[in-house]
């Protein structure tokens, strides 16, 4: 256990946040800032697809490319957003809120070319498309040993870290939720979870694809709306709080009424380190999403992956002003809380007891999203590695999982996913620096006049 908590340390500590952030700063400057220049853009033609009945004719194995972004977003939005951005406080104080808003910027540029790559390189297979870093960088990479090489090692740490150790934490946050604000037994929890991903995946991505359609702008617009909410209640302390957010965020003052100080670097490395793992720019699970959906142009789902980010950005900001406004990161210093615990702790201080009740329902939602939509990313490596032979065997066996985690202790699970997450994240970056030439060549289809 201390062996791979020292290696897990290392890669997050010395590896990991400084490639993504080398890949957010790659593609910022070699793609002219898409996260400025095509941002207004992005939210024009992704709102627009929202209220269309249809994103016009499918083909099979596709989906709609709202219905893709819908299921990328399900997938970012699970315990990181209401968790991890307490634990980001927690450990680097409300300096890291910032540059969790600075990973964000970054992390919109890589997922543009993520996006963009996942539809160059699809492929279909038995009437099902399946895309994402394996495939794009065994087709796309020219040295093909080196490319074969890289694609395993990605399919292999994605398996593991989302769709059986990532699956198993997701369930564990929903069973200690249900436990907290109902007083239903784990074991429940479990069997009726179990119960609901079966009848969601045997459907494969186009029945996952709706569900996450109708539940994310759902899920996504109640939470802000509470955030909101509590904004009202405490808006007393809103410009406070955003002075102690950037105060905090290049000073070494103490924080937590004094209690504690943490040094400037901490608080850019929880809060870079928490926002690039809430967003999953540049870690090579969301373009399995975007790889289905039908588009005009590649780059047109480039423009939904920047949206979907933004969103990501908004969800995690309201959890941070929940906390701080309310002072819970506070209390819950004091009385040695962390991660959902803080966030819960917020609510309870605005609301009372629906407060937690409240939070327990928003994280089943965030939390079983999730679940499905890393179920997906996993099979299609699974595809990838074995073929569509083995999709039944990896069901069965994320539905284990998934019962399991909500029964047992995941501090060690918690570990290996933050591991394996860590591992996916190198052979994808490799790739998309390898191939930035075809996102450029892809993007610059943005700036071409439409023909009438």
């Amino acid at each position: 256990m201390d062996f791979i908590i020292h290696i897990k340390d290392f890669l997050w500590d010395y590896v990991i946040i400084f490639l993504l952030v080398f890949a957010g700063l790659f593609f910022t400057i070699k793609l002219k800032f898409p996260q400025f220049t095509k941002l207004g853009l992005a939210v024009k033609s992704t709102l627009g697809n929202v209220f269309k009945k249809d994103d016009g004719p499918k083909k099979e194995g596709e989906v709609s490319s709202f219905q893709a972004l819908a299921t990328a977003v399900a997938a970012q939005l699970g315990t990181g957003s209401v968790g991890g951005v307490a634990s980001a406080i927690m450990a680097g104080g409300p300096g890291a809120v910032f540059w969790m808003w600075i990973s964000g910027l970054l992390g919109m540029s890589t997922i543009f070319a993520e996006a963009i790559l996942a539809q160059v390189f699809r492929q279909k297979k038995d009437g099902e498309v399946y895309g994402g870093p394996a495939y794009y960088i065994s087709q796309g990479v020219k040295n093909k040993r080196f490319a074969k090489v890289l694609s395993i090692v990605f399919a292999i740490f994605l398996i593991l870290a989302l769709g059986f150790a990532g699956n198993m934490v997701q369930s564990n946050s929903i069973a200690l939720s249900m436990q907290e604000g109902f007083g239903i037994k784990p074991a429940y929890t479990g069997i009726i979870l179990a119960v609901l991903v079966s009848m969601i995946v045997m459907g494969g991505v186009q029945r996952i694809s709706k569900i996450a359609e109708m539940i994310v702008p759902v899920m996504a617009a109640v939470f802000i709306l509470s955030g909101l909410v509590i904004l009202v209640m405490f808006r007393q302390n809103i410009i406070p709080v955003f002075k102690l957010i950037f105060q905090s965020a290049f000073s070494t003052s103490a924080v937590f009424g004094g209690a504690v100080g943490i040094s400037v670097q901490h608080a850019i490395k929880m809060g870079l380190a928490r926002g690039l793992f809430a967003n999953e720019a540049g870690m090579g699970s969301t373009p399995h999403a975007h790889a289905v959906a039908t588009v005009d142009k590649p780059a047109d789902q480039g423009l939904s992956a920047i949206f979907g980010v933004l969103t990501g950005i908004i969800i995690c900001t309201v959890t941070a002003m929940i906390i701080l406004l309310t002072n819970a990161h506070i209390y819950s210093f004091e009385h040695g809380l962390d991660s959902v615990a803080v966030t819960q702790k917020g609510f309870e201080i605005a609301f009372g007891k629906p407060g937690v009740i409240f939070l327990a329902i928003s994280l089943f939602f965030f939390a079983f999203s999730t679940i499905v939509g890393w179920y997906y990313f996993g099979e299609s490596n699974i595809v990838y590695l074995f073929g569509q032979k083995a999709v039944l065997v990896y069901r069965l066996l994320v539905v284990i999982a998934v019962i399991v985690g909500t029964v047992v202790s995941v501090d060690f699970v918690w570990v290996l996913s933050d591991t394996f997450n860590a591992l996916m994240v190198i052979p994808n970056v490799i790739g998309l620096v390898l191939l930035s030439n075809i996102v450029s060549k892809e993007a610059r289809s943005l700036d071409e006049p439409k023909l009438k």
